[in-house]
């Protein structure tokens, strides 16, 4: 999916996020990487709308995202750093059907749908589970499930695997990496975006680096590490 950013500039009272940002993006995989306070969050949240340029523009797929907020939002899934601010419903089962009810009216297509997600993520069993009992891992997954379900064309994730051990950081990966789905994924975890198409490496509100991984991260290491 194309995604275009045109001088796109975030302010707040306190400061300037990101300061004219303009790139095309049109891979696979796209990693955004980044010291703390860089901006790299803000910019993924451009691309589905929970952030609006104060200037500027965002185009994803054609569609303006100040102008066709809820047609970008259906085109684009986004999976957030802490799982918790993303499952509200206390029931596995019941949190994934939340959002089906206007794409799919009818019950049992929407259990059908629900389980054919959460057992291609390898956590079918967890359906009926409370979503208070899961593991970090899980919520994650979870969470993950959520969004696949309302079937996006492109899926950004805010640091996926920030908060989870590397057992359950290695099934997060794997879950990813298995998307037919377009990627936009923000992260810490460098050896996560090695084999992903490209890399942007954002640094005092800019795009300071943006080449294939090798390149982007070996930059960001001597400059920004």
């Amino acid at each position: 999916m194309l995604i275009e950013f045109d001088q796109a500039i975030v302010s707040t009272p306190q400061a300037e996020v990101l300061r004219g940002v303009s790139a095309t993006l049109a891979e696979r995989r796209v990693g955004i990487v980044g010291p703390n306070g860089a901006g790299k969050s803000t910019l993924a949240r451009l691309v589905n709308g929970l952030v609006l340029p104060s200037s500027g523009s965002v185009r994803v797929g054609g569609l303006d995202t100040r102008q066709d907020l809820k047609a970008v939002r259906r085109q684009v899934g986004f999976v957030f750093q802490n799982p918790e601010n993303q499952i509200v419903f206390p029931i596995v089962r019941e949190d994934l059907a939340f959002g089906l009810k206007h794409l799919a009216p009818d019950r049992r297509q929407r259990e059908d749908r629900i389980e054919a997600q959460l057992d291609s993520l390898g956590v079918g069993h967890l359906a009926d589970r409370s979503s208070h009992t899961l593991s970090g891992g899980e919520r994650q997954l979870v969470a993950l499930a959520a969004v696949l379900v309302m079937e996006p064309a492109l899926i950004v994730f805010d640091e996926p695997t920030a908060q989870l051990d590397l057992r359950n950081r290695n099934r997060v990966r794997d879950a990813i990496a298995g998307l037919p789905h377009d990627a936009i994924v923000v992260s810490h975890d460098l050896e996560l975006l090695e084999d992903f198409d490209r890399v942007l490496v954002v640094r005092d509100g800019n795009i300071a680096a943006d080449d294939n991984p090798a390149a982007a991260l070996r930059w960001y290491r001597e400059h920004c590490a």
